[in-house]
């Protein structure tokens, strides 16, 4: 087989380098820019730091805020609608992955015309997006940088997955600075997402040894840092070692996809509109039990990565050492234990499970699972 690895051309990284950012954009130029963000960090004054430097540099700007935290169908056509009247000439989005999301959505209507439902689904677009710029200010979906983008159809209640190469960023920013304002809570959930990114990926059917060393750098880092992060938010050497962390895991699953975690997360989401990262931390362990009549020596030696002493255990023994150890960390910084405290319902565990099955990214998981499999995972993450 032939392996494709997916990347922003440029990345910028480390303590204050969103300062970098107006120099690439005026040698590109670049005059008027759409910026897709949220209401809380507009309101925070954190998008403020992004239009002064714009307005420095003589570079114009429309502002979207509507941005949901699981955006829609709505999102991207509003957005887009907006977009096309103030003729923009390139996207910046800024915030977490739900303003990535939606602007690679914009982004791409705009170059592609259609619905955006027309391009769920893998490489369904024709030409690259209008150029966008990702500026990151949680550590977790990595979203910046990557060629996946989640929209909710509200009509459905679904999550659509599209994972497009012409959604690919042209700058992905990663300033730990923009960082400091995320409460715990957001620290929390957003690591567990990248937690979760790098062990699907490691354990995918489609991992490469490119991927492979992403993956565990990332698991090594988020043991490491994310409680330190979630702990102290201006700790400001854990704030950079997980923007590599989460940045890594993207490289890691942008090119080795995910599996039954995300697959089942996003129905959650879209069903319940519930928090992403938090539905990831709740169904990683038990994904990976129901992975582990496969995938247990790779999960012994994520087991490793995250601390354990796994010397003298068998794979199953690691596997289960693995399971226990993401139970910790999610423990040590406040997720919930079970999808109940979320307010799902088991009645909706049959539709929940057969939307899962569809769902894009459950093609690489390691154990190809019914729909019986897939509900009694819903079952013990309950």
């Amino acid at each position: 087989m032939t392996y494709k690895f997916y990347m922003p051309p440029i990345s910028l990284m480390g303590e204050n380098c969103l300062q970098d950012l107006p120099d690439e954009l005026a040698s590109r130029g670049f005059t008027k820019c759409f910026i897709v963000t949220d209401k809380v960090l507009v309101n925070i004054g954190l998008v403020d730091k992004l239009t002064k430097l714009l307005t420095a540099y003589h570079i114009s700007h429309v502002i979207y805020d509507e941005t949901k935290p699981n955006p829609t169908v709505a999102n991207v056509n509003h957005g887009l609608e907006l977009l096309k009247e103030n003729n923009c000439d390139f996207v910046i989005s800024f915030g977490g992955g739900s303003p990535h999301d939606c602007a690679k959505g914009i982004a791409l209507l705009a170059t592609n015309g259609g619905n955006i439902g027309d391009y769920e689904g893998v490489n369904k677009s024709q030409k690259p997006q209008l150029p966008l710029v990702t500026i990151n200010t949680t550590a977790g979906t990595a979203s910046e940088m990557t060629i996946f983008s989640i929209i909710t159809d509200e009509e459905r209640h679904i999550k659509m997955a599209l994972v497009d190469k012409h959604m690919t960023p042209i700058i992905a920013v990663n300033d730990p600075v923009l960082m400091v304002a995320m409460p715990k809570s957001l620290t929390a959930a957003t690591g567990m997402d990248a937690l979760t990114h790098s062990i699907e990926a490691y354990v995918s059917t489609i991992a490469t040894p490119i991927t492979d060393a992403c993956a565990i750098k990332a698991i090594e880092l988020i043991s490491c840092y994310l409680k330190r992060a979630v702990d102290d938010g201006n700790d400001m050497e854990a704030r950079e070692n997980m923007a590599y962390a989460e940045y890594l895991a993207g490289m890691a699953f942008n090119n080795a996809s995910l599996g039954y975690v995300h697959a089942m997360a996003h129905q959650l989401g879209g069903f319940y509109d519930l928090p992403h990262g938090v539905c990831n931390a709740i169904l990683l362990p038990h994904v990976q039990a129901f992975n582990a009549k496969e995938a247990g020596p790779r999960l012994k030696c994520i087991a490793k990565f995250m601390g354990v002493d796994v010397s003298e255990m068998s794979d199953e023994e690691g596997a289960r050492a693995c399971i226990d150890r993401i139970k910790e960390l999610s423990a040590s910084v406040g997720i919930p234990v079970g999808l109940s405290s979320l307010g799902v319902k088991k009645d909706d565990f049959t539709t929940l499970a057969t939307n899962a099955l569809k769902d894009a990214c459950a093609a690489t998981n390691p154990v190809t699972g019914t729909l019986e499999d897939v509900i009694k995972i819903f079952e013990n993450a309950y």
